[in-house]
């Protein structure tokens, strides 16, 4: 038991930051519902209520709460936590100010759109779009879903998308999530690279500052001691000794 805690917790850590606090953040969220420490009329998006009563908490609960445990939960935070990290460990490598800044556009987009529709919570939206954006950036990654279809990776979110109509979901969730993620792409990867375009979602200075580790100026040179292997203490002086014996006549 203490060996699988144990390899439980370095797993846990060994998780990119975004990605571990954002999964940690939903599951502690429907465990909190679970156990009544909180309502779902706590957590739903109602714009009345953050308008009128400045309950601002509803602009980031929406986004994690997938429905309690059960085929549903387990489905989009198996998803949310794939896509997601392997797009923070490859696509945002070193990046996490940009992966952060793809999260703020996603919400605040999502957000925006739920002013004019009626949704109470989009996480299945914000997963979709994390699918959205990894799918096209790996055109040529075969998938196969359940053993029963094999395709290309950009396909996958309308395997998904067709999956909810299967089990009689609302797909409305599903096609806001990768509409935004293509928005999201066509803006970092496609209008930067065509003629006159430019990058448009900027990351702020500050965000990097915080997020991103200080990169090593390739000018710079350690002192001796600094330098792996340590400081050859003595060992240049021994080595003059050695060559001022060398030079002295020998006594018979």
């Amino acid at each position: 038991m203490a060996n699988f805690q144990t390899l439980f917790l370095q797993a846990y850590l060994e998780m990119p930051p975004v990605t571990r606090v954002y999964t940690t953040a939903c599951v502690m969220t429907t465990i909190a519902v679970k156990l009544e420490v909180v309502s779902l009329f706590q957590l739903y998006f109602n714009p009345q209520l953050i308008i009128k009563q400045y309950q601002l908490w509803r602009l980031i609960t929406p986004f994690l709460f997938f429905g309690n445990f059960g085929f549903n939960f387990f489905f989009n935070m198996i998803f949310t936590y794939r896509y997601c990290r392997m797009l923070e460990e490859v696509s945002f490598r070193g990046k996490t100010a940009d992966f952060l800044m793809m999260f703020i556009f996603g919400g605040v987009a999502m957000i925006t759109a739920a002013f004019f529709v009626n949704l109470l919570f989009l996480g299945q939206a914000f997963t979709l779009m994390l699918v959205y954006v990894w799918a096209r950036r790996n055109p040529y990654v075969r998938m196969n879903f359940f053993g029963l279809l094999t395709f290309n990776a950009p396909y996958l979110p309308w395997v998904l998308l067709g999956f909810s109509l299967l089990l009689g979901n609302s797909i409305s969730v599903d096609v806001l999530g990768m509409a935004i993620g293509h928005v999201y792409y066509f803006l970092e990867d496609i209008f930067p690279n065509q003629p006159g375009g430019r990058k448009i979602l900027v990351t702020p200075q500050f965000l990097k500052n915080i997020c991103d580790p200080s990169p090593e100026d390739p000018a710079y040179d350690p002192a001796p001691e600094d330098r792996p292997g340590g400081f050859e203490w003595g060992g240049a002086n021994q080595q003059d000794r050695g060559d001022q014996a060398a030079d002295r006549p020998h006594q018979d």
